[in-house]
């Protein structure tokens, strides 16, 4: 759809042009509310994403989780129309350019996780995300049952009114942002506390 088109490439521009101050400023946020509304993931198989075009980094996090016992997997494109391979991945581990020039884990075991931090380009009021147009994460999450918890990551500024979603598209369950931690909920997301979410 040429409207989805438009709309990814103007958030990407305009996460890309965002000041180093006020990325460091959102990104220290969206880590606080991660840790203090998510420690279930402390114990969880997470799959992330290496950071692209601007995006939250998700690595500090991920190392704060692993430190309290959490397994931390990243993903491999193994074939266009074939679901995301998620990988072990250590800070130590060796690393290969995978597609699109990400770095993926070399040789390390599969991971089936049970929780996925996603990248968000873009995502709308009922919980629905733009993402890059491969479709990679949702065909990777109608292979689960029963699906792992999704954390959506964005800039408030990637929030949208609609996001078209197609029939493919599966809601997160969370989407958090610089203004907070939004659960999906009857098709609409509700801002709620780090200590509600923490105690879900």
């Amino acid at each position: 759809m040429e409207l989805r088109k438009h709309q990814r490439k103007q958030l990407i521009a305009a996460r890309e042009t965002l000041s180093e101050v006020t990325h460091q400023q959102w990104s220290q946020t969206i880590s606080d509310l991660l840790k203090q509304g998510f420690p279930k993931l402390q114990k969880m198989n997470i799959g992330i994403y290496w950071p692209f075009r601007g995006e939250y980094d998700p690595r500090s996090i991920a190392l704060y989780f692993m430190q309290h016992g959490a397994t931390l997997a990243l993903p491999e494109i193994v074939g266009k129309d074939k679901p995301l391979c998620f990988r072990e991945w250590r800070p130590d581990a060796p690393l290969k350019n995978g597609a699109y020039g990400i770095p993926v884990p070399i040789e390390a075991r599969a991971v089936s996780v049970d929780a996925i931090i996603i990248p968000v380009v873009g995502f709308d009021q009922h919980g629905y995300r733009l993402g890059y147009g491969s479709g990679y994460f949702d065909r990777t999450l109608a292979t689960y049952h029963p699906q792992p918890l999704t954390i959506g990551i964005a800039f408030e500024m990637q929030r949208l009114e609609n996001v078209y979603a197609q029939p493919h598209d599966i809601a997160l369950h969370y989407i958090v942002t610089e203004t907070g931690i939004f659960r999906t909920e009857n098709h609409e997301l509700k801002l709620i506390p780090a200590s509600q979410c923490a105690e879900e």
